[in-house]
């Protein structure tokens, strides 16, 4: 009879245990599974990472078109011959101090609201510095023309700011908001009569970014005495 060879159940001293390839098998499985779990994990660290990265962004955004629009506003300037401030329902057109140092004259601005691939979004323009009355005049109806009807001259000198759903604005004077395009707001012909004591700014973010709905921004006249709130 041919000798038998230990196994893992004798106390031999010099038996040899191992796995079986079911064992192996199984402990293969567990790994796989293990390390699965794992990329998962770290898998969602990265897309709470990335997102949380883009809503900071988007709050940034919000925050530096709205800081833009105040200091438009606060840089209003009043000279003869020229309109401080115009709002025709579609584009609000500004006169402002250049913020360069040394001063290279002033600057004509609009904001408005337009589609850009397929979606609404609120949008900035901004005019070289002008120093004649000509150069302001060319520059004003340039921003006009920007808000309705752009060409490539013209998108050349726009910012696209963030998704915008409407966009109000509201003028104070004599104690009450009003429509700044009302007949008590304006002089005959569309030109704004005068800056008004304050502005209120009202936007509708479009949803899906970080801040959507209703944002309210009022604006009070330096010369008042007041800031922008």
């Amino acid at each position: 009879m041919a000798p038998t060879l230990p196994h893992c159940g004798t106390r031999r001293p010099h038996a040899q245990c191992g796995f079986t390839l079911i064992e192996l098998l199984v402990a293969i499985a567990i790994m796989a599974l293990m390390a699965i779990l794992s990329w998962r994990g770290l898998d969602g660290m990265a897309r709470a990472q990335e997102t949380t990265r883009q809503r900071a962004d988007e709050l940034l955004v919000v925050q530096a078109a709205l800081g833009q629009w105040g200091n438009d506003l606060d840089a209003l300037l009043v000279t003869p011959h020229t309109t401080p401030l115009h709002w025709n329902g579609q584009v609000l057109r500004m006169t402002r101090r250049s913020s360069a140092m040394p001063d290279e004259g002033a600057l004509v601005v609009a904001w408005t609201r337009r589609d850009v691939q397929g979606a609404s979004h609120w949008l900035r323009w901004q005019s070289p510095p002008v120093r004649t009355r000509a150069d302001w005049q060319q520059a004003w109806q340039q921003a006009a023309l920007w808000a309705s009807n752009p060409g490539e001259t013209e998108r050349r000198s726009e910012v696209v700011l963030l998704p915008l759903d409407n966009w109000q604005l509201f003028y104070y004077r004599g104690g009450a908001w009003s429509n700044p395009q009302s007949s008590s707001d304006a002089r005959p012909g569309g030109a704004t009569a005068a800056v008004p004591d304050g502005v209120r700014l009202q936007i509708t973010i479009s949803p899906g970014q970080a801040l959507a709905g209703q944002v309210t921004r009022d604006w009070v006249n330096p010369l008042l005495g007041g800031g922008k709130s």
